[in-house]
């Protein structure tokens, strides 16, 4: 998939501590698109942080303008972006304040995200504050079964 150019959008909805929903385009032909935070996973919503992380999200950028550089599109069809929330960069705000975890696969691209989740947890910053937090990609595969 091509890289889109930055689109300009208000975030009207918070799913979890990396998804959201922003509305982009004019008024009148608005679209609301589903955005997956590129390079981070946070825990899912029944998972121990799985609620503050989901309200750092939204304390970042629900009702705020947010910037939108799409990277890819995942198996649910939601658009990976870089997302950023008031001049802020989300997945580095998520990340710093132990509200996600890096996602190794996905973050190549991001090598600023590693030292600052090695900073949360030596802080025991969010979910780093447990004796064994368990990772997402964990936590869902062990639902599965």
């Amino acid at each position: 998939m091509p890289l889109a150019a930055s689109l300009l959008c208000l975030v009207v909805a918070i799913s979890d501590g990396d998804t959201l929903t922003a509305r982009c385009g004019t008024p009148g032909a608005y679209q609301q698109v589903k955005v997956r935070i590129a390079a981070i996973d946070a825990p899912e919503s029944r998972q121990a942080f799985g609620q503050k992380s989901r309200q750092h999200l939204a304390q970042l950028c629900f009702r705020q303008r947010a910037t939108l550089q799409p990277v890819d599109e995942d198996s649910y069809g939601r658009m990976v972006a870089q997302v950023r929330c008031g001049g802020t960069d989300v997945a580095t705000a998520q990340v710093r304040a132990g509200m996600a975890w890096v996602y190794t696969p996905y973050a190549s691209g991001y090598p600023h995200l590693a030292p600052l989740q090695r900073s949360a947890q030596a802080q025991h910053a969010g979910l780093w504050s447990q004796k064994r937090p368990l990772a997402p990609w964990d936590y869902r595969h062990r639902q599965r079964r």
